[in-house]
């Protein structure tokens, strides 16, 4: 029970985080929808492609996290250092 409650916490303190980050201008709905549909895929050469549609939500997230995976072909090199300065 006490391993439930802290995730569930956890969940909704990162949601509120977030939603103050996006200057509370999106549902949780559409946050967590945008999310699951930001895909990118690793090609052969080990390179991370995007294969999303970009829209306001993903663009303000780029923002917000200074991340770029939108308009470019991203290494595995850059992605490791994206995912290096996201757990930050």
């Amino acid at each position: 029970i006490k391993a439930h409650f802290t995730i569930c916490f956890l969940s909704l303190l990162i949601f509120r985080i977030l939603g103050k980050k996006l200057k509370e201008g999106y549902t949780s709905k559409e946050i967590i929808t945008t999310l699951k549909e930001m895909i990118l895929i690793k090609s052969d050469d080990e390179n991370y492609i995007p294969i999303y549609i970009r829209t306001d939500l993903t663009d303000e997230l780029h923002e917000v996290f200074s991340v770029r995976t939108d308009y470019e072909i991203t290494t595995d090199k850059n992605m490791k250092k994206i995912l290096k300065n996201i757990k930050k």
